[in-house]
């Protein structure tokens, strides 16, 4: 199988649940979106809240802590053209980077009352879809992402 993931860990522990859980969840996506045979991959970082943090107040001006932040490499039609195209896919590309804040994600696990797991896959997923091209900023976007999130999350038996 094609390496889908560049997985780092930034100022956080390296644990094999955190590994296991990020590619079960990439590859669904890969494979949802008929990505798994292309030549393409996404980096993933998992971070402290002071790091990513940075990274928000530098490439988005907002000098907050945040869950998830998504870095897409393409726009959604690029992809689109990719998918189609992919008998001439180049050498292999990343789609994007995803950095996830682990902290962020107990808290909300704990907030949401549900498992650091399905917080950890939702954050994922949701990143996954943003470096896709969709957004949840406008109600009818939102309509667009939501129900492709939750079909992966169900896909892999990952529930609230």
């Amino acid at each position: 199988m094609q390496e889908l993931v560049e997985l780092y860990f930034d100022g956080v522990d390296e644990k094999k649940e955190y590994e296991k859980n990020v590619l079960s969840v990439i590859q669904e996506c890969f494979k949802e979106e008929k990505l798994e045979k292309l030549n393409l991959s996404i980096s993933i970082t998992l971070t402290t809240p002071e790091n990513i943090r940075k990274l928000n107040k530098q490439y988005r001006n907002m000098d907050k802590e945040t869950d998830v932040l998504s870095f897409p490499m393409f726009e959604k039609y690029e992809i689109d053209e990719i998918v189609q195209n992919k008998e001439k896919q180049p050498v292999k590309e990343t789609i994007g980077d995803i950095v996830i804040s682990i902290q962020k994600v107990e808290e909300q696990a704990k907030e949401y009352g549900h498992s650091f797991e399905r917080e950890l896959s939702y954050m994922l997923v949701h990143g996954f879809y943003h470096l896709m091209g969709y957004d949840h900023i406008e109600e009818e976007d939102k309509k667009k992402m939501r129900p492709k999130e939750e079909k992966i999350l169900d896909k892999l038996k990952i529930i609230r």
